[in-house]
């Protein structure tokens, strides 16, 4: 595909993919509302639509105007805490919204769908690492949007013929010269550590010590941006629809990713230890043999300091992240 509309993407993932696709010939429209994306995360080489998933003839304009092969859709709301809050905002975006793009994407006669979906549609996964077999069981309205929307594709294309591939992933850290990640909400670890070591924050909270792990902190699989980049990347190309978990096979106590943040900034940076937090499990860390196997997906990155060390290097340039 040649021409693809990327809905978010001026936000972190979204952004760097379509640098990465730039890079490789592609034509790349973005369309975003820029409640969560920032106009300078937009790529110079894009088409850029401003515009929301919510009105349909703003989306017709610019997917008429643009006549994409292929969409790569990433615009949602990913708070899990503000999804148990406000859980309307999250079926109505993340789901209602998202049948808008959908629809247009048929009318247009677009060939391919990549969604950027989640793992957290598992909810508490029966056993480690997470595979496609495991039964999908979320625990939060956030994970329950995104696995409607799996659902929603799977419909549209057995009844309108729409290819698609589905990525679910945890935990996308790391950074690209150009762009990195700038949250307005920021609840990812590694920046958060990050603005400790860059005296805009006093310290980084643990949330449980207590876990059956080797040192008591949960774990998680980090995956690098770039890694993530690629796999939507040969998602385009996918000769069948599909579901695919994406990961490195491993995982990163919070406790680790803490002492390599230390060593990687040269900083001191303290940390307070809290109590759990509900629902968070132990470990959790995707499998990726099928992705690997089916597209050739092999993540390059697989060690925890070569991805805060791109993280550390764009937040020392962009300290106030995009600025606006």
């Amino acid at each position: 595909m040649s021409t693809v509309f990327v809905t978010g993407g001026a936000g972190y993932i979204g952004s760097i993919c379509v640098e990465r696709m730039l890079d490789r010939g592609l034509q790349v429209a973005v369309f975003d509302n820029l409640s969560e994306g920032h106009r300078r995360a937009v790529d110079g080489r894009a088409v850029f639509f401003q515009g929301d998933l919510r009105d349909r003839a703003v989306l017709r304009r610019a997917m008429n105007e643009f006549q994409p092969g292929a969409v790569m859709h990433f615009a949602a709301n990913a708070l899990v805490g503000e999804s148990m809050e406000n859980p309307s905002k999250y079926f109505r975006n993340n789901v209602s919204h998202g049948i808008n793009l959908l629809d247009m994407a048929v009318e247009s006669g677009v060939k391919k769908f990549v969604f950027s979906s989640t793992c957290a549609t598992f909810g508490i996964p029966e056993c480690i690492p997470i595979d496609e077999s495991l039964p999908q069981r979320p625990i939060n309205p956030y994970g329950e949007s995104k696995l409607m929307f799996e659902k929603i594709l799977d419909w549209y294309g057995r009844i309108h013929g729409l290819s698609f591939v589905a990525l679910r992933y945890f935990n996308a850290a790391g950074a690209t010269q150009k762009f990195g990640e700038d949250h307005r909400v920021e609840t990812h670890l590694i920046p958060n550590i990050l603005k400790v070591a860059l005296g805009q924050r006093p310290s980084v909270d643990i949330y449980g010590t207590d876990y059956p792990t080797p040192d008591g902190t949960c774990i998680r699989d980090y995956i690098h941006i770039l890694d993530l980049a690629k796999a939507h990347i040969l998602a385009l190309d996918s000769p069948r629809s599909a579901f695919y978990n994406l990961g490195t096979g491993g995982g990163t106590s919070v406790r680790e990713v803490i002492e390599t943040c230390r060593q990687v900034t040269g900083k001191d940076i303290p940390a307070v230890e809290k109590p759990r937090r509900p629902g968070d499990p132990p470990r959790l860390v995707a499998a990726s043999e099928k992705i690997q196997t089916e597209l050739g997906w092999k993540p390059e990155f697989q060690n925890i300091r070569a991805i805060i060390e791109s993280a550390w290097a764009w937040h020392t340039a962009h300290p106030d992240g995009y600025g606006d």
